[in-house]
């Protein structure tokens, strides 16, 4: 499970190696992703941690649970008598696992492994959110720009209109005011757009290194909004386990439970076995002798210390534990939420895409009527601005249902695909 959970971590990173693309390419919110993960420190030191994890892990599998420690020590008298008495000693300790000390010590590895996975996960998960936030606010940003300026166009044309006929005695100065100033109008708006544009655009540059936003008039048309797979939401989508933040929560309870687990069995200090030869003489006249020590070295309890280190482990496994489940509930009402917005604002859009496709037909039938002499002024302009209102309400709620369903998909723990 360690492996095949580590392994999904670099998919989106192998994703982005394979697959960046100029700012020219415009390219989706799954790639921006790629590329925004790619570029986080998180991310880079990704293989360095899991090998330190699985570092950790290996240590429960050796002989000893520390390293072995030798000794060599020589005695002699030449400092005293000196009658030429040697003794040199070279020996060897070696820590002994306690009882149960070596599996829980393992399970414990398993579980930091796990918890390191599911935390990279977790970063992502949270990385997510930010880029969608700045795609959205982007295409917001672009749709709003695209609109300005045809709106613009329409406002020179009505007012070159309206100057033909002015010019012709049709019509009186106060209507020609009024047309050039809902031209100032409409370049005061479009400024206004090309700012925000360029600074949504400066935006997800600082997640991909690259300007990807085209501030162009063209249209964002409904496969240029790099919208995520829809989820249905007639009825409850269920939270699954490998939500990141759960699974991270569960993780970190599974971890702190292990440990106190462990500190369950290390109520002393590991025994020790101790083996050393020695090679001495008593006087210099005499042979040297070869002897062979062998020991072991059992520490005694450390009484309410260890008592205390336990229940402190015990008390943060219990925090964690209750904080995974304080997390699954928290997580499940925003999954509700953003189910309850994403419906309404699917219903929103095709509304105002309703009602902006009638103020067009309208705004096309008066202009005609006003070209012909039909219509008078004050309907002309009043129909213009309506059919504006209505154009922009509809592009923004058009965003605004590709955007719920984005968060739906965050709230169930899903990444951009």
């Amino acid at each position: 499970m360690p492996l095949r959970s580590f392994r999904s971590l670099f998919c989106l990173a192998l994703l982005g190696s394979a697959g960046l693309q100029p700012a020219s390419a415009a390219p989706d919110l799954a790639s921006l992703f790629a590329q925004a993960w790619q570029r986080q420190p998180e991310a880079q030191a990704a293989a360095l941690r899991h090998q330190a994890a699985q570092a950790e892990r290996a240590s429960a599998d050796s002989w000893s649970p520390e390293p072995a420690a030798l000794s060599l020590e020589g005695k002699t008298d030449r400092w005293q008598r000196n009658d030429g008495s040697r003794e040199l000693s070279l020996g060897v300790s070696l820590p002994l696992w306690l009882p149960g000390e070596r599996s829980r010590k393992a399970a414990l590895g398993d579980a930091e492994v796990d918890a390191a996975s599911e935390r990279l996960r977790a970063t992502q998960w949270n990385l997510a959110a930010s880029v969608r936030q700045a795609w959205w606010d982007g295409q917001r940003a672009r749709s709003a720009l695209a609109l300005a300026q045809d709106n613009l166009v329409s406002a020179r044309q009505l007012a070159a209109d309206v100057q033909r006929r002015f010019d012709a005695g049709d019509m009186a100065r106060s209507e020609l005011l009024q047309a050039q100033a809902a031209l100032a109008q409409a370049e005061a708006v479009e400024a206004q757009a090309q700012g925000g544009c360029r600074a949504a655009a400066a935006t997800l540059a600082q997640w991909s290194g690259a300007v990807l936003l085209p501030c162009a008039g063209d249209a964002v048309a409904d496969e240029a909004l790099g919208a995520e797979p829809a989820l249905a939401t007639d009825g409850v989508l269920p939270l699954a386990d490998a939500h990141p933040l759960l699974a991270d929560a569960q993780a970190q309870a599974s971890v702190a439970q292990r440990s106190a687990e462990l500190l369950a069995v290390q109520r002393r200090a590991n025994p020790t076995l101790n083996l050393a030869t020695t090679r001495d003489r008593g006087a210099a006249d005499e042979r040297y002798q070869r002897s062979v020590t062998i020991g072991i070295t059992v520490p005694l309890g450390a009484g309410v210390r260890a008592q205390a280190r336990e229940s402190a482990a015990l008390a943060q496994a219990l925090e964690a534990q209750t904080r995974s489940s304080q997390e699954r509930e928290r997580l499940h009402a925003q999954a509700q939420a953003a189910q309850a917005r994403a419906a309404a604002a699917a219903v929103q859009r095709d509304a105002l895409a309703r009602s902006a496709a009638l103020a067009q037909q309208s705004r096309t039938f008066v202009a005609r009527a006003f070209a012909l002499g039909e219509a008078d002024w004050p309907t002309r302009l009043r129909v213009e601005q309506e059919a504006q209102q209505a154009q922009r309400q509809a592009a923004l709620a058009r965003i605004d249902a590709a955007a719920a369903q984005s968060d739906l998909r965050q709230a169930l723990g899903l990444l951009p695909e």
